[in-house]
């Protein structure tokens, strides 16, 4: 008799076991769908990386500059405006917005001049803030880049 409610128990165990493992065994089967993406109106990109990749609803931008544009000359305030209106750009081309934004991280050569990128800051985002960070950066890939963004938004 006890055998065989030992034998029981291991078999329960068993199929519990199968039951719990089959929608891991299911899921990995399953395509991932990844979009990346270029946008022509902000020209080919300049190295090995797309303008954007969405997941999941989910668009995450890749760094983004005033380089190449009439911006680039200009200070802190133009280049950010500058790469707001590229951001708009990707945003648009997937029916978002940057009142979808969710995560923007910038990375700035010189931290002297975060009173002026709040003030363009609270002007862009209006009631919509994202969460933020701010992260001072030695150099960026050209001297006249003062701001680079990156940012994840729903789409």
């Amino acid at each position: 008799m006890l055998e065989v409610l030992k034998n029981n128990l291991i078999l329960v165990i068993l199929v519990l076991v199968l039951v719990i493992s089959l929608p891991l065994i299911s899921h990995s089967n399953e395509k991932i769908m990844i979009s990346r993406s270029n946008y022509a109106e902000l020209g080919v990109p300049v190295g090995p990386y797309v303008h954007a990749t969405k997941h999941n609803g989910l668009l995450y931008s890749s760094g983004l500059t005033a380089f190449g544009t009439l911006a680039e000359d200009g200070n802190i305030s133009e280049q950010t405006r500058e790469i707001f209106r590229q951001l708009e750009v990707i945003l648009a081309a997937e029916q978002s917005g940057l009142n979808n934004l969710l995560k923007v991280t910038l990375f700035v050569k010189d931290l002297d001049d975060l009173a002026k990128l709040r003030d363009i800051l609270f002007e862009i985002y209006g009631d919509n803030i994202p969460a933020s960070s701010v992260v001072e950066v030695k150099r960026l890939f050209s001297p006249k880049v003062k701001i680079e963004i990156e940012a994840i938004a729903a789409y």
